[in-house]
């Protein structure tokens, strides 16, 4: 292999590894059987949720999993893999790839890392259930104000009653 193959490769390695370290989350998927209409489809709503789907070579995702340290994933990147990275809501992306999956029942979610944690398919599909971070504050909001809300009820009541 000649110095320029090698340093090209080198360079989609870097590509790799940098996309990895500042990505909220990694999806990997097998995408054997779907067609292109299909593929088409998955990208244009990974784009709308502020992720991308990417193939690469297995070796160079390999190298790249090694120069960061996530070695358990080495098992599941066997195969034609698709990398989906979601760069905004670390829940997005998988949560799409989760409907997506029951749709098309060709592709497999296999795992991948969701904020510098290594997860499972079945993980990917638990927080696939989770509401997105907006819900999710909305749900915090909702905790919070519930005393509150409760003590100005009480207050009412007992102003009402002395009148």
């Amino acid at each position: 292999m000649n110095k320029q193959a090698i340093l090209e490769k080198q360079a989609q390695v870097d590509l790799v590894t940098e996309t990895m370290r500042t990505t909220k989350s990694l999806t990997i998927i097998e995408y054997r059987g779907l067609t292109v209409a299909k593929l088409e489809k998955l990208r244009r709503d990974l784009r709308k949720e502020g992720a991308e789907i990417k193939v690469f070579k297995n070796s160079l995702v390999e190298r790249a999993i090694d120069a960061l340290g996530y070695n358990e994933l080495d098992e599941q990147i066997a195969g034609p893999n698709a990398f989906v990275f979601s760069h905004q809501d670390p829940i997005a992306a998988p949560k799409l790839l989760v409907k997506f999956a029951k749709a098309n029942e060709q592709m497999k979610i296999k795992g991948g890392i969701v904020e510098g944690k290594v997860v499972t398919d079945k993980d990917i599909r638990t927080l696939a259930t989770l509401p997105n971070r907006e819900g999710m504050l909305s749900m915090l909001l909702g905790c919070l104000m519930a005393p509150v809300r409760n003590f100005a009820a009480t207050v009412q009541a007992v102003a009402d009653k002395q009148q």
